[in-house]
């Protein structure tokens, strides 16, 4: 009995006890309906109770110095920031139109502070209030006075206005307990702002939001869109992509019943995790599960078609469909899961739970091909299915393509090496991507956010902000000159890199007051300052002190050499003077630390992935050579796919390390396939070159059947407007053609060439025993 119909017998009971395949589908329809309506009713059953904080005893505190009761100024911990762009700035009716914009805002009751040029502390030795902007009423003297002055203010000049004096920046927080709705904190303050300016038509102001709270809120609805859009045009895509193969509307329902299950079943119990707002899992994940499904119901179909065909009966074609092909569904789901489980070993938080997603996406819908086909084929719904196996377009064209096939046979040894040095030269070529990493890849292009962000890298050097952290030890005064040579010294190596935007400390602040000298007699000025400025960039009670710069959105590799310079300066400075620790900080920073993690995610993911996969298919097939034929038809199009990436300019991102693997686990579900059937013919007959032509004959159809279906279905996923999401699907489509290129070439002349040999040498060495 062969592996194959040792698996049909064990999965029988789907057609023969079709009630127990009917209560496992209503069990699992039941739970994932939960996951949508009410998750934590079910989650609450298995929370265990924790200890309360009152119970836990405290351990004893040293009492500290309580810090001035002073609320520091700060620069990057805005929620929102409104970007306004206008020549008319420093003008009598603009700063008008801008002060009725700030009231506007203020005035809305969720809004809790907007901090701008207006409104931050003067520098005035003498304690003066004099504001930088001057009165509506003001001379246009006093005006370019003002921003002059404006331009000299450190926390102004490249921190809340550019440097020509065009973009001015306003810092708004929120009460978030008074929003009401989302459009709130981002729609919503640019039309109040907007329409506060259109009072004054004579100013032309253009006005943007971003910021932390409208970026998550920009990355949030874009999934709520396209969680619905794209998956209805994926389905309607591949729906009508199927209806021209099959040429029967029957067929098309049973096999895209079973993946729309399957995908109503995984994001139903993703809800129970709170995986569900993963940036992947509302439009890859649903389109690519749908994939996997219709390639392995494509398949069962095809041979439920050809059994009733022979003029079997409903329940006898359904069950030698499990026969003949449940084993290779099998085969798919497990190295396509494996694929998926590589991922969870990877660094980033994201690309772990889109691979858990996905390992319980690809159980689920092997679980609903498994059942739902079988079941459908036989009830009423399989007396409508046509029964002519030449019906379908990719059947009556079939003969046409297996003439390709007798070509890769009579030059296997020439197509087999020439396969093998493509791959490694496109190996090769994939070896010179470099890692990078953009925080607008997650958004839509064309989006307020993302437009707002370029406005701010352009005149401001960048929304994102990172710092170095100076400390010093006890033995040091705060007060020290010491402390402000330091801090000098690192505003000095930062001011020398042209992509770090506009470094502020204490010492811009200091070098601001009137007079000159050397630190030593300067330090005393910091007295002078206001304490709201003061304190936030330096807290003598803690012994710390800071220089923030601006970081633009380029793509965090193009920051690499010039954080390794500001590293080896900071070094250096720190060998000078060994009582103080600088230290390299902030979001932007962590992320060019973790940068080379990407290589090693892709490495761990796809190694882990591949090996466990070959071995696999070593000891399934019985079959050393046939586990290592496999491997060069799979990395193939992986090879070709990276070599388009470094070719074409592109860079390894995270979305690169989803899609690498994704597509492995996806392109060596057809090897599996043609495998499978592979060995069965083998047994049957005794030349490769006929084994491998029967094999084709099986499963050519379905091969090319789910080929065409992927690309429909990853095609789909290209109307997106996420950046990170085009680039999936563009490695998906042309890693699943190239893959149908080797499992229909490489692979048919590997085994031709490859196993033809082997066998000849154990033939002439049983021969020469014999002897």
């Amino acid at each position: 009995m062969t592996s194959s119909q040792s698996f049909g017998r064990a999965t029988g009971w789907i057609v023969n006890h079709q009630w127990l395949a009917y209560l496992v589908l209503s069990s699992v329809s039941l739970i994932a309906l939960m996951g949508y309506i009410d998750p934590d009713r079910v989650t609450r059953l298995f929370e265990t109770a924790k200890p309360s904080e009152a119970s836990l005893p405290s351990p004893a505190k040293t009492p500290a110095a309580a810090p001035p009761n002073v609320r520091a100024v700060s620069l990057s911990d805005a929620e929102a920031v409104i970007v306004v762009q206008s020549d008319d700035i420093f003008t009598p009716t603009g700063a008008t139109a801008l002060r009725q914009i700030v009231a506007d805002i203020e005035a809305l009751p969720y809004v809790t502070s907007v901090l701008w040029m207006d409104r931050v502390p003067e520098l005035n030795i003498f304690g003066l209030p004099e504001p930088l902007f001057p009165r509506s009423d003001a001379s246009t003297s006093r005006f370019e006075a003002a921003k002059e002055k404006a331009l000299a203010h450190p926390l102004v000049a490249g921190q809340l206005l550019s440097l020509d004096a065009k973009t001015l920046l306003m810092l708004v927080n929120f009460d978030f307990i008074l929003i009401g709705e989302d459009a709130d904190c981002s729609e919503r303050l640019r039309q109040t702002a907007e329409a506060a300016a259109a009072k004054f038509p004579t100013v032309q102001f253009s006005i943007l939001v971003t910021g932390r709270v409208p970026i998550h809120l920009t990355l949030q609805k874009t999934h709520q869109d396209n969680e619905t859009k794209f998956q209805v045009i994926g389905y309607a895509m591949v729906l009508l992509m199927a209806m021209v193969m099959f040429r029967g509307i029957t067929a098309v329902i049973i096999v895209a019943m079973a993946p729309a299950l399957g995908v109503f079943w995984t994001l139903g119990i993703l809800h129970f995790f709170d995986l569900s707002d993963n940036p992947f899992n509302d439009v890859v994940l649903p389109v690519m599960l749908s994939l996997v499904g219709l390639t392995d119901g494509v398949h069962l179909m095809v041979q439920i078609r050809r059994f009733r065909a022979a003029g079997m009966t409903q329940r006898e074609a359904s069950r030698a469909g499990l026969e003949e092909v449940g084993l290779a569904c099998f085969l798919t789901s497990v190295t396509t899961g494996i694929g998926f489980w590589s991922l969870t070993l990877a660094h980033h938080e994201i690309v772990r739970e889109f691979g858990w997603s996905c390992v319980l996406g690809v159980v689920l819908t092997f679980i609903a091909v498994l059942t739902i086909i079988p079941l459908a084929c036989s009830s009423w719904l399989g007396r409508f299915l046509p029964l002519d196996p030449n019906t379908g377009l990719i059947e009556k064209h079939l003969h046409r393509i297996s003439g390709v096939l007798d070509l890769v046979l009579k030059a296997p040894r020439f197509i087999s090496w020439a396969g093998i040095v493509v791959t490694f030269i496109c190996l090769g070529i994939s070896l010179s991507l470099r890692p990078d990493e953009r925080r607008s890849s997650y958004l839509p292009a064309r989006s307020e956010s993302v437009r707002a962000m370029a406005v701010m890298d352009r005149a401001l050097g960048g929304l994102e902000f990172s710092k170095v952290e100076v400390s010093w030890s006890p033995e040091i005064p705060s007060d020290s000159p010491e402390v402000l040579g330091v801090i000098s010294d690192v505003d000095d190596l930062l001011s020398q890199e042209a992509l770090i935007g506009n470094p502020v400390s204490i010492r811009n602040f200091i070098d601001a007051l009137p007079g000159e000298g050397p630190p030593a007699e300067r330090m005393s000025l910091l007295s002078l300052l206001p304490p709201p400025l003061k304190r936030a960039f330096y807290t003598p009670e803690s012994r710390r002190a800071s220089v923030t710069f601006r970081v633009q959105d380029l793509g965090i590799a193009r920051y690499g050499e010039v954080f390794q310079r500001v590293e080896a300066g900071l070094s250096a400075l720190q060998a000078k003077h060994p009582q103080f620790t600088l230290k390299l900080d902030g979001s932007a920073v962590s992320r060019w630390r973790n940068l080379y993690q990407i290589v090693v995610d892709l490495a761990a993911s796809l190694g882990s992935a591949a090996g466990i996969i070959f071995i696999v298919l070593g000891l399934v097939y019985r079959s050393v050579p046939i586990g290592l034929i496999s491997v060069i038809p799979n990395v193939f199009p992986l090879a070709l796919t990276g070599a388009w990436l470094a070719l074409s300019g592109q860079s390894l991102e995270v979305v690169s390390v989803c899609a690498f693997t994704v597509c492995l686990g996806i392109a060596v579900d057809d090897t599996i396939h043609f495998l499978t059937r592979f060995e069965e013919e083998r047994i049957r007959t005794a030349s490769h070159d006929e084994a491998i032509r029967k094999a084709f004959s099986g499963v050519g159809t379905s091969m090319i059947m789910t080929t065409l279906v992927l690309m429909v279905g990853f095609s789909s996923v290209m109307l997106s407007d996420m950046r990170d999401q085009r680039i999936f699907a563009s490695m998906g489509l042309l890693t699943i053609t190239s893959a149908l290129f080797a499992d229909l070439v490489i692979l048919p002349a590997m085994l031709a060439y490859f196993l033809n040999r082997s066998t000849s040498d154990s033939e002439k060495a049983s021969v020469m025993e014999q002897e």
